[in-house]
């Protein structure tokens, strides 16, 4: 007998068919993607010997938006995210505000993670694999959602087993040394935010799981059980990384570190391991673009169906179920900006608006009644606070450069308002 996952979608509507085991995958290849390979070092830099406190503020405020966002993503289970959420709950502009920094911000992502493929794949030729990166995923995403999380699942698989083999091979080395993770006069409040801000930045993967509202089964219960559970694990991989990577080079070594784990396994004396790991970084920058590009399209269409952005991106290609122009619009921006922008630059611009997203996430959360699943208080108040505090710790330059564009975003809202 049919179930609902088998009731064809009405007209205009993605089809349901992402499990709860599904949807922790494509949670996990957003989050457990080139941050862990990356962002380890500049984070260090800013926390020094704190690092593992600026993971700890990282993972709180993670947590709290993710518990938001699950408890949204069931309330209201549609492609959109909290542009969605921002919308319904705070009113119009504050949704297209959200929308608008989740797609400029992480459309900056898309291709900060395409130029981490190619720098590891091929440094002399870095733009043009990432170019390359972009089209190849954007073509898998083109096809149906269904078949990129089954490629997110293998590439999620891959990376695991690298991130096991580094952690074990630096542990079980002997330049691991316990007291290098204690704390030391290098650990300022201000490093340790500014720690927090880069590293939330690798844990903001949990949002793909709320854009793709439409097209998981029973979202009221595979939601809420899904982030959850892929931040969880997350936290755990990133938590055993940066010990063993401390326990070996210290805060001011990782910190000086251009390639953190590859540094690591050399430092550990196994340097016929930093190949595996530079494969395994690149494996691990496709499977957050992938999933990056996936949901940077949900939240295009839905603005598009709204208006906000051209309309004809609101279509759905009526074989593959996927909304195809966006995606294309999507890829070819990405390619663009791989083409022409650096890595450094993309990361800093993206980290504010994707902080201001949450922040809005948090906000809406914070209107839900007790009968349509709220979360405790105190959830949605740390987390708007947390968010607020690691994007203003972020660099001068991010927090004017991503402050100009969200002001750029709200005057094209008020000329539309204007004249409509």
């Amino acid at each position: 007998m049919s179930g609902p996952a088998d009731t064809p979608p009405a007209p205009g509507e993605l089809r349901r068919r992402l499990g709860v085991f599904d949807a922790v995958v494509v949670g996990l290849g957003s989050m457990i993607g080139a941050g862990v390979f990356g962002a380890l070092g500049p984070a260090a830099r800013e926390a020094g010997s704190g690092l593992l406190f600026g993971l700890v503020a990282a993972g709180a405020v993670a947590y709290c938006n993710a518990t938001s966002s699950a408890r949204l993503a069931a309330r209201h289970p549609r492609s959109g995210g909290t542009y969605v959420y921002g919308r319904e709950r705070l009113g119009d502009f504050w949704g297209y505000l959200a929308g608008w920094g989740f797609v400029v911000g992480k459309t900056a992502s898309c291709a900060a993670m395409a130029l981490t493929v190619g720098s590891y794949v091929w440094p002399a030729q870095a733009h043009a694999v990432a170019v390359a990166a972009v089209v190849a995923l954007t073509a898998v995403n083109y096809v149906g959602v269904h078949k990129a999380a089954w490629l997110t699942r293998a590439i999620v698989a891959v990376v695991l087993a690298v991130l096991a083999a580094v952690v074990v091979a630096l542990l079980t080395s002997g330049e691991a040394d316990a007291a290098r993770l204690g704390i030391g006069h290098d650990a300022t409040l201000g490093g340790v935010l500014r720690a927090g801000g880069l590293l939330f930045f690798a844990f903001a993967g949990y949002a793909r799981i709320a854009t793709l509202g439409e097209e998981v089964r029973d979202p009221a219960r595979t939601i809420p059980r899904a982030i959850p559970l892929a931040l969880g694990i997350t936290l755990a991989v990133y938590a055993a990384v940066a010990v063993a990577a401390l326990a070996v080079l210290g805060g001011g070594g990782l910190g000086a570190a251009g390639a953190p784990l590859a540094d690591a396994v050399r430092a550990a004396g196994l340097p016929g391991l930093a190949p595996v790991v530079r494969a395994g970084a690149a494996v691990a920058a496709l499977g957050s673009l992938l999933a990056l590009i996936l949901g940077v399209s949900r939240t295009t269409l839905a603005m598009a169906r709204d208006r906000h952005l051209p309309h004809g991106l609101a279509v759905v290609h009526p074989r593959f179920g996927v909304p195809h122009r966006a995606e294309a619009a999507v890829g070819a921006v990405v390619a663009v900006l791989a083409a022409t922008e650096d890595l450094r630059g993309a990361i800093g611009f993206s980290s504010f608006g994707v902080l201001v997203y949450y922040a809005i996430a948090n906000a809406s959360a914070w209107t839900l009644t007790r009968a349509e699943g709220r979360p405790p208080r105190i959830v949605p108040v740390f987390g708007l606070a947390g968010c607020l505090l690691l994007a203003f710790a972020l660099p001068p330059s991010s927090v004017l450069s991503g402050a100009a564009v969200l002001a750029l975003g709200a005057a094209a809202y008020g000329v539309r308002r204007a004249v409509a």
